[in-house]
This record gives C-alpha cells, sequence and structure tokens, in this order.
C-alpha cells in the first residue's frame, strides 16, 4: 500500500499491526516490534524505504540521554502537525515531565491510539488524561517517497 498516507489510510496500516509482540528495536509485523518499530513498519507500508538505517537504541526511557533523539527524527522526516488530533497523526508522548519524549503512537481517532508497549504488544488503547498529559508533539507522516 506505499503511498497511502492520508490518515485514514495510515489507521488502516496501524491497525493491521494490532497483535503484534513487543521486541525492542524490532519492526516486523506480526513477529515482533517496539513503539518506534511500529512506526517504521507503517512508514515502510504507507511511505516506502526507511529515509535512514536505524541505529541501536536503548529501552531506558526513564534515562534522558539513553536512545535516539525521537524529535529530532520527526521533525526532521515527518510534517509538522501542530496540536492536531486527526486520525493518522504521529504523536510523541514525553513520560517523565522535562524529558525528551522516548514513547510514539499512531492516533486512530481524536480519543484513541496503537501503540507497542513492552509486556504487551501493539494495542489499541484510549488516549485518557493520563497519556494526553505527556503528549510532547504530533506529525502527519510525509507524501509518498
Amino acid at each position: 500500500m506505499t503511498g497511502a498516507t492520508g490518515g485514514q489510510d495510515v489507521v488502516t496500516l496501524a491497525r493491521g499491526w494490532i497483535g503484534t509482540p513487543y521486541r525492542h528495536q524490532a519492526s516486523i509485523k506480526g513477529v515482533g516490534c517496539d513503539c518506534l518499530g511500529l512506526v517504521r513498519g507503517v512508514w515502510r507500508e504507507a511511505v516506502g524505504r526507511e529515509p535512514i538505517a536505524m541505529p541501536a537504541y536503548s529501552a531506558r526511557w526513564r534515562d534522558p540521554e539513553a536512545g535516539i533523539d525521537l524529535l529530532e527524527a520527526a521533525q526532521r522526516f515527518f510534517r509538522p502537525a501542530g496540536a492536531s488530533d486527526a486520525p493518522g497523526t504521529l504523536v510523541l508522548f514525553r513520560m517523565l515531565p522535562g524529558h525528551p519524549p522516548k514513547h510514539c503512537a499512531i492516533l486512530t481517532a481524536a480519543d484513541r491510539f496503537v501503540h507497542a508497549l513492552e509486556g504487551t504488544g501493539v494495542v489499541e488503547v484510549s488516549l485518557n488524561e493520563w497519556w494526553r498529559c505527556r503528549i510532547a508533539a504530533h506529525f502527519h507522516f510525509p507524501e509518498e517517497g
């Protein structure tokens, strides 16, 4: 489905990953992925080839220095979305106040999202107040190619 970067298309692709087990640094539908792996997989299905090779990154979301800079990567490869709650929007979450965003998900509705969570795998859940107050940024997938 490469080239499907409209919001509902992205939602359909993201929901196709539901049930994929959690595996740190993986991005293979039905086999395993983490939150970034989910976004990478949807990118490949919607946009095409990934723009860069993914470096190894830490699973320690509590450490502000650990891992890749999700915000910087999203700013580089995705389109800004303001505070959009449109389906198909990529959202980054800041898990601790003052720390950089360390978790990502794809909105399926203004009040729901798909993400990969350790111990759970890929699921669709409510964007409740606990999650909503941790949103750090919103982005749209780029156009094809």
